[in-house]
């Protein structure tokens, strides 16, 4: 009776030693990301990689509450998991997180991703994109572009600054009426490329438009300051011009008191 009763109490002490281990383990949080971007045309394939240097753990993606397909990772050195959203269309625009969880053990979990936006463009009418500035950039100056929508579109929504190859939106404001602009700050050669705009609605089901025509921004590299060259180029032809001052004030006072000193002799 005594052995059966040590048994159990062992037995129990496993179970919440292994419990307690499952409950201390914090696995770090996931991120997820787009390719070729969160921002894509209507008819576009979408993939959403969900990453995390922990292995051996199977993923979920969720599209707001709703879990939208499940995943395990290959046998790597860190986890990582694609979810491929071929032909997308206005459904396919929301919210989406991902987490993971360790295989084989689903109460060892991680906190979800960030929450990534998907935007598929062209069901609202086209805004317009300009920039403020005319002329050439050059790197350290600052261009502001403004993107405007027409008038007819209402309701709450938020514009989004785009750049060709970027994944992500370069900005993202809210609107000061129709338009809002987008300041872009100590440009550098970097920040070259085609931009657009898009606008979209702020709340489900997040219909967007159709991106604004691009606009080329050049940042050329910043020439050497002419003047600073000038300043200091005086600076040292003064120094120089003082310097053989004084050498030829020393020969002449040399020169003065040696024919002194002979006067003073044949004296």
């Amino acid at each position: 009776m005594m052995l059966s009763k040590l048994l159990l109490l062992l037995c129990f002490r496993l179970c919440v030693g292994q419990a307690d281990r499952g409950r201390a383990e914090v696995l770090p949080k996931p991120s997820l990301r787009a390719w070729p971007s969160s921002v894509v045309p209507d008819g576009s394939s979408v993939t959403l990689r969900c990453g995390t240097p922990t292995r051996d753990v199977s993923f979920a993606l969720r599209k707001g509450a709703r879990v939208w397909e499940m995943v395990q990772s290959p046998d790597s050195t860190e986890g990582q998991a694609e979810f491929h959203l071929p032909d997308v269309k206005s459904s396919h625009a929301g919210e989406y997180t991902c987490e993971y969880h360790r295989r084989g053990n689903p109460h060892v979990s991680a906190r979800p991703s960030d929450a990534l936006l998907l935007l598929v463009t062209g069901y609202l009418r086209q805004p317009s994109l300009q920039a403020h500035r005319r002329g050439p950039v050059t790197e350290g100056q600052e261009v502001t572009l403004q993107c405007q929508r027409p008038a007819a579109e209402l309701g709450p929504v938020m514009f989004a600054l785009l750049k060709a190859g970027s994944a992500a939106p370069v900005q993202v404001r809210a609107p000061a009426g129709r338009e809002t602009d987008f300041s872009l700050r100590n440009l550098s050669a970097g920040d070259s490329g085609n931009y657009s705009c898009v606008y979209y609605q702020a709340r489900a089901p997040f219909r967007a438009s159709q991106a604004s025509p691009r606009l080329e921004i050049r940042v050329a590299a910043s020439l050497p300051s002419i003047t600073s060259d000038y300043t200091t180029g005086n600076h040292i032809r003064l120094a120089l011009a003082a310097v053989i001052m004084v050498i030829a004030g020393a020969f002449l006072l040399e020169a003065w008191c040696r024919q002194r000193h002979v006067h003073g002799e044949s004296g």
